[in-house]
């Protein structure tokens, strides 16, 4: 009798064993980086961005504040929201088998792709699903080209323009240079916007220097090139982790220009290892957000997102708590709910979003609206590093 109790013990132990693996591995048949829940009923919106990677403070930005928006939003009660948030390394093959991962989830909106790349790789797919996107940060043109699709932050040649604007208004340089990247989209389609309109502002474009992303550490080169034109400004429409070699590296051989980037600059102060800050002092680039702004709704968001993840929020969270609340305003307009077809629902979401006028923490000023080509209307905002910290203009 003793044996046979010993026995059945050990079938217990061995089959409550099997449970926890099979509960583990069912967790994760998703891919799952992130998941929001909320009741049974809850529309189920992704997300898409890189957590980790060169890109990572982009990603975990949109994810912590678009997770601070779903959760506030379900407290009030009402209607639910569920999030699902996917790692894709800034991989456009890795953001289309995230799609599809959100996809097999139920995911029936898209707050999403983080950056450029993947996020023209994955609106191919969400157009032919008819599933409405919402990029929060997405900065191509090619990002939202279908008309399921918006953004939530300034287009690339936006950004090119109103740059080549504030330096020229407000006197800054007059010879000014470029160092880009040309194999990535974002960055050359700032550029290309940059140089027309630098040269409608009077600006003497001395030096455009290329970089490819095999080819982005030792930009000695490009330097020695701008720094023999004389130029008195260098524009960087490029990201943060690029910029700080950039800079580097200019410190080195005594080339102190004024540098002037767009919002891939954000993160240049906090997000880099071993970068000596002190070397961004002065630098200035463009935004649509700070998180210095005595704004009552930016003081909040920050306050609350410092209490959740202890950490202060860049502009791409500001976008993705936007972008959050943005699809939430229109659901509740357009009386969406969870049984709906994702078709559905994405026509309905159309239809809002080129009505509504949004009031949200990346536009405090003058609200935001949308035009049918999915292209946000609302006004900049320029920092400048000072003392090691962002100081609004």
């Amino acid at each position: 009798m003793k044996r046979f109790l010993k026995l059945m013990a050990l079938c217990l132990a061995l089959l409550m064993v099997c449970a926890s693996f099979a509960a583990c591995s069912n967790s994760g048949s998703n891919g799952s980086d992130s998941d929001v829940s909320a009741a049974e009923g809850a529309i189920k919106i992704g997300g898409i961005g890189p957590i980790t990677g060169p890109a990572a403070a982009y990603g975990q930005g949109v994810k912590n504040a678009a997770e601070l928006a779903v959760e506030e939003i379900n407290a009030k009660g009402g209607t639910q929201l569920a999030f699902n948030f996917q790692d894709d390394e800034h991989d456009a093959e890795k953001a289309v088998n995230a799609y599809n991962n959100l996809k097999d989830w139920g995911m029936q909106i898209l707050m999403g792709t983080v950056t450029s790349t993947p996020c023209i790789a994955v609106a191919e797919n969400a157009k032919d699903d008819n599933m409405f996107l919402l990029t929060p940060s997405g900065t191509s043109v090619d990002c939202v080209k279908y008309d399921n699709a918006f953004r939530m932050c300034f287009s690339d040649p936006n950004q090119g323009v109103e740059s080549a604007k504030y330096i020229a208004n407000n006197n800054l340089a007059k010879k000014v240079a470029v160092i880009y990247d040309s194999s990535d989209p974002y960055s050359s389609g700032i550029y290309d916007a940059f140089k027309v309109e630098a040269e409608n502002q009077g600006l003497e474009l001395v030096a455009a220097e290329a970089f490819t992303s095999d080819s982005k550490t030792d930009f000695s080169v490009q330097i020695q090139k701008i720094q023999k034109a004389g130029a008195e400004l260098v524009f960087l429409p490029i990201y943060y982790t690029e910029a700080s070699l950039i800079l580097t590296q200019c410190n080195k051989v005594g080339f102190s220009p004024i540098f002037f980037g767009a919002d891939g600059l954000d993160g240049l102060l906090d997000k880099v290892e071993n970068f000596d800050v002190s070397l961004a002092e002065g630098a200035m680039f463009l935004t649509p957000f700070s998180a210095t702004s005595t704004d009552e709704k930016t003081k909040a968001f920050v306050d609350a997102y410092k209490a959740k993840f202890n950490d202060t929020p860049n502009q791409f969270a500001a976008d993705a708590y936007d972008a959050i609340y943005v699809i939430y305003d229109c659901i509740e307009k357009q009386g969406i709910t969870a049984d709906m077809s994702t078709s559905d629902i994405c026509e309905a979401l159309k239809t809002a979003m080129t009505s509504i006028t949004f009031e949200g923490i990346t536009a405090t000023s003058t609200g935001i609206t949308w035009s049918a080509d999915g292209e946000p209307n609302k006004d900049p905002l320029v920092v400048k590093i000072v003392n090691g910290a962002y100081e609004i203009q």
